[in-house]
């Protein structure tokens, strides 16, 4: 069995795949008509969507619903997961937050704004968060190669770029499912929340809202706090391992021979 550490890197590997494969590339974002009206686009913008709020509670409440019912612990050691993964989530989000304040890097589609609109990023980010939305629905309102759901997206995600929240949340969870799934030999759920963090990475990109170092810097945070809270719930929730009664059941979902 492959210790907490190596399972969450060979994770963290995985989700950082493809941001520095863009990054190498040179490939960088423009709203491009054919690709913004896709149907493709609109699915990506979905994805998204899974994680900006309100959506994003409902995913948060679904997932540690989830959780609890793969690891199936007993109610203390529960609740003291219940409290871990709150306290990963939330320090990863404090952490964005911060390091977004201090770097302020702007969005792909600001600096667009800034070259075919004549709006200065600085004045731009010079607006309280309300006045920036307001300024883009001004000045794309009459802009029919913009689909009214991307200006509505960029109206109300109007802060800094560096690193990417929507990374941390979708790795975050999906480098918790390696971490804490694995040895419960849930592979399905492991498999369809990485290709879902995966697809919301990409979203981030496609959408106009982040560059490939935001989502690799937010990937490598992801997973160092995970680690640390995957250790933290081996040592204070019990082993992840299932207990002997529950050897039968994975045995037979996996169609492996049980012992």
């Amino acid at each position: 069995m492959l210790s907490i550490a190596k399972r969450t890197l060979i994770g963290a590997a995985i989700l950082l795949v493809m941001p520095v494969g863009v990054l190498i590339s040179g490939w960088r974002w423009s709203p491009d008509h054919n690709a913004l009206f896709s149907p493709w686009l609109k699915v990506m913008y979905w994805a998204t969507e899974t994680v900006t709020e309100p959506w994003g509670i409902i995913t948060h409440l679904m997932l540690w619903g989830w959780f609890l019912w793969c690891l199936r612990f007993r109610l203390r050691a529960a609740l003291t997961l219940l409290l871990i993964l709150a306290a990963v989530i939330l320090a990863g989000q404090g952490a964005k937050s911060w390091i977004k304040n201090q770097v302020q890097a702007p969005r792909p589609y600001v600096i667009w704004l800034e070259k075919n609109h004549h709006i200065p990023v600085a004045q731009f980010y010079g607006l309280k968060s309300k006045q920036r939305g307001e300024l883009v629905n001004q000045q794309l309102a009459d802009q029919p190669a913009i689909p009214g759901w991307l200006r509505h997206h960029w109206e109300h995600e109007t802060g800094f770029s560096f690193p990417s929240g929507h990374t941390m949340f979708a790795a975050t969870w999906a480098l918790l499912a390696i971490g804490l799934l694995w040895p419960r030999r849930r592979t399905v759920t492991i498999v369809l929340i990485t290709l879902w963090a995966m697809m919301v990475m990409g979203s981030r990109l496609v959408l106009g809202m982040h560059w490939p170092r935001d989502l690799i810097r937010a990937t490598i945070l992801s997973w160092v706090l995970v680690t640390l809270g995957c250790w933290l719930a081996q040592r204070l929730c019990g082993p992840l391992t299932p207990p002997p009664q529950e050897e039968q059941e994975i045995a037979e979902r996996s169609g492996e021979p049980h012992n």
